[in-house]
């Protein structure tokens, strides 16, 4: 009896390890034609070498997966990603386009709900993809996003910036995040003020 269950636990094993593998590796390939803002063959197969340069020399840490996933909330993500992108291409087209335009920019610090590491990069990709915002730096134990952005007028501008962070975040959970990624979104003081209600996971905060 031992002996039929060592023998199936070992395939589930490796195809765990397998898929805790394969996950980086597509995410990275993804990120590079995402920085390319090209999704053609050329892209896709530079980016397959550069992954399996990356990971062969570099360590790539264990990623933990959720294993639930929000179609719903995914389409979602997507759909207000690319309105995103649109709508701030065409704010910052007109601020450069403007007379007597002056810039003003500013760094600031968001603190974000998440403490999984890939909720985390992603949450940075998307708000990276979104023009007039550059990330900075990810400071994985403080659990927060250093941003450069644009079109901060006055320290009133910030927390409006914040909440388009913190509500890209939020989506992500909703859609990938794991149930502690659910229960802190439930709990953070983003989610009591915007009136975040749960999907069925986790209770209020």
């Amino acid at each position: 009896m031992s002996d039929e269950g060592s023998h199936g636990t070992r395939p589930r094993m490796l195809r765990a390890r397998v898929l805790s593998g394969l996950i980086p590796f597509a995410g990275l390939v993804l990120l590079w034609m995402l920085l390319w803002g090209q999704f053609t063959w050329l892209a896709f197969i530079t980016g397959i070498l550069l992954a399996a340069l990356v990971s062969t020399v570099f360590y790539l840490p264990a990623v933990r997966l959720s294993g639930r996933f929000n179609v719903g909330r995914g389409v979602v993500l997507v759909g207000v990603l690319l309105f995103d992108i649109v709508f701030a291409s065409l704010q910052v087209a007109w601020s450069a386009l403007r007379p007597r335009y002056t810039p003003s920019n500013a760094i600031i610090v968001v603190p974000l709900v998440t403490r999984s590491d890939l909720i985390m990069t992603f949450t940075a990709v998307i708000t990276g993809l979104v023009p007039g915002s550059i990330v900075l730096d990810i400071d994985r134990d403080e659990g927060t996003l250093h941003l450069h952005t644009l079109n901060v007028a006055s320290a009133a501008d910030v927390p409006a910036l914040k909440r388009g962070v913190l509500a890209a975040e939020r989506r992500l959970i909703l859609a990938v995040g794991s149930a502690d990624d659910l229960a802190r979104l439930q709990k953070s003081t983003y989610a009591k003020e915007a009136g975040v209600q749960s999907t069925g996971e986790g209770g209020t905060g």
